[in-house]
């Protein structure tokens, strides 16, 4: 072990400018090819041994925003993460009983980012070497899993990158000597594992962990090459021509965006060229994502996201460095959205994901939500993906159902199955639409096949919503296919935002809504028979909050069913 590791806790003193040439000879080309062939074949296993680098070659800088009050927590001895705490002393890192998002929390090291949010160095180094000290003995030496999965892999060397300072400051030379060699560990590792990744997004993960070691790491230049081709592909894979994630999750697309945005600050800290496909991916993702953003800035519910704020979707766009306005319509990603006056539509318009995409994907087809403002009015429960301290396995499942978003749903029955082990089945194979501006109104018709088999039904639904964003008028039907079942109970739900009171009205059709402003809204039905009844809606920590749903019931008859709904804006 050389003296040269120990400028790693200097940003940039480390940083090795490579002499830019007119290109490869003959001979590298050749030996490029050849190391590409033999990427995945014991000759690389062979060419890895003994390559351990004795210092990073640079620091990245971290545009990602941390959390402060978690990094406060991890001060005073405690991993704290969506509602769930674990005392630091005593904790046995090589078994991790813990809700699999604080695990992959403590195995991705993302603590450190928090902790450089709470602290400086020189308080927080001892706790950052404390925690890495004893992960890295029970798990440095042991490649299992979840701790050597491949996306907590890439984001461990990543988040380690750029959290050196604070991990390299200690003065002990058989830890400093731990942590460095880890990163060669990991380098390897990646190199074995991201091809082999079991989705699509979990190789954009690997891959852009590899490109991060070639780039921080010495020796990297032929990785780099292989890395590079391998992020592409990849990201051709997991992200679609208009910028959303196969997945269809929100939350996927955020974490790609911030994977994206530090693998950027690895070339910077080189003073290397960002490639054209990493800029060009995250210029078609963050339009997708703010595609979904209501007229406060904030994230809507979709395919197991929570309700998220806007500061962090604003800190996650400027730690992109792109700046796009957010997409109308996303026919790929699945997702329509329009503007009026201060009121933003939001409709899931797609099928659901693929069952191996996406490990909390949601019947959802056709939901909708609505904002006014900084108001929610109408929301999907959302958060089945944030399974923790607050959200049980079991409430988990039943926020991916129909019956938790706000669509049509029959005979309390999902629109696309969500078998016992937890992938989705049978259902919504198709949806239409069809989206155009009439007289002073943005009118959507959209329709899913997920009730024709079962039930013999398919379902359209109507929106239309006023240009100055004070009416919305819906109708929901179900139109007769091959052998409708009759009286088969409907019920068309309309899950309320935060603060939102529901105030009777001598019209049973009819409901006032006050909002938390003091506005005034109201809901109005035919076609069925409206009542109330208690919903949640869950933040972005994964906490559920108590709201209310309104619920237009009906049953099905032989020509099937017209439910037609009105929400206004009275002052």
């Amino acid at each position: 072990m050389t003296r040269g590791d120990e400028s790693i806790g200097q940003q940039h003193s480390a940083l090795i400018v490579r002499p830019k040439g007119a290109g490869q000879n003959l001979l590298e080309r050749l030996s490029l090819e050849f190391y590409k062939l033999t990427w995945r074949t014991p000759l690389h296993s062979g060419r890895l041994k003994g390559k351990v680098p004795l210092r990073l070659l640079a620091v990245p800088h971290d545009p990602l925003e941390g959390n402060a009050a978690r990094g406060q927590a991890l001060r005073i001895g405690k991993f704290h993460y969506q509602g769930f705490e674990q005392a630091i002393d005593g904790l046995d890192y090589q078994k991790l009983e813990l809700p699999p998002s604080l695990t992959d929390y403590i195995h991705r090291f993302d603590w450190l980012r928090d902790l450089a949010a709470a602290t400086n160095r020189g308080d927080g180094a001892p706790v950052a070497a404390q925690i890495a000290d004893a992960w890295l003995r029970a798990n440095g030496m042991k490649t299992r899993e979840p701790a050597w999965r491949v996306d907590n892999c890439a984001w461990r060397l990543l988040n380690m990158a750029a959290g050196s300072p604070f991990l390299l400051s200690s003065a002990d030379p058989i830890y400093r000597s731990r942590v460095i060699n880890h990163f060669a560990r990991v380098a390897r590792h990646l190199d074995q594992s991201a091809p082999r990744a079991q989705s699509y997004f979990a190789k954009t993960v690997g891959w852009a962990g590899v490109v991060a070691a070639s780039l921080l790491l010495p020796e990297g230049k032929i990785r780099r090459a292989v890395g590079e081709d391998g992020l592409a592909d990849s990201l051709r894979a997991t992200i679609f021509p208009d910028g959303g994630v196969v997945s269809r999750s929100p939350i996927q697309l955020m974490e790609l965006i911030g994977l994206l945005s530090l693998l950027k600050q690895c070339y910077v800290a080189q003073r290397e060229m960002v490639p054209d496909f990493l800029t060009e991916a995250l210029g078609r993702a963050v339009p997708a994502l703010l595609g979904l953003t209501h007229s406060d800035g904030g994230l809507g519910a979709w395919q197991g996201s929570p309700h998220i704020a806007v500061d962090r979707i604003h800190a996650l766009v400027a730690a992109s460095e792109v700046r796009a306005r957010p997409h109308r319509q996303a026919l790929d990603w699945g997702y329509q959205r329009v503007t009026a006056g201060k009121s933003v539509l939001l409709l899931d318009a797609g099928p659901p994901p693929l069952a191996r995409q996406s490990a909390s994907g949601c019947a959802s087809t056709l939901a909708f939500e609505l904002s006014h403002g900084a108001q929610r009015i109408i929301v999907n429960c959302g958060g089945a993906a944030l399974v923790g301290a607050s959200i049980p396995l079991a409430l988990a499942r039943g926020l991916r159902t129909t019956a938790a978003h706000s669509t049509l749903c029959l005979n309390d029955t999902n629109s696309t199955a969500i078998l016992p082990g937890g992938q989705l089945g049978r259902g919504v194979a198709e949806v239409g639409l069809e989206r155009r501006d009439v007289d002073q109104a943005t009118r959507i018709q959209a329709s899913h096949d997920g009730y024709a088999k079962s039930f013999g039904y398919s379902h359209s639904r109507l929106l239309t919503l006023r240009s100055d964003g004070m009416e919305l008028r819906g109708e929901d039907t179900l139109l007769p296919q091959s052998k409708p079942k009759d009286n088969v109970p409907v019920h068309v739900r309309f899950h309320l935002g935060p603060d939102i009171e529901i105030v009777p009205s001598d019209n049973p059709q009819t409901a006032l809504l006050r909002m938390a402003d003091g506005s005034n809204w109201a809901f109005a039905a035919s076609g069925g028979t409206l009542s109330a009844d208690d919903s949640l809606w869950v933040d972005q920590n994964g906490r559920p909050h108590p709201t209310r749903q309104l619920v237009i019931a009906a049953d099905t008859g032989k020509g099937g069913l017209s439910i037609s709904w009105q929400l206004r804006h009275l002052g």
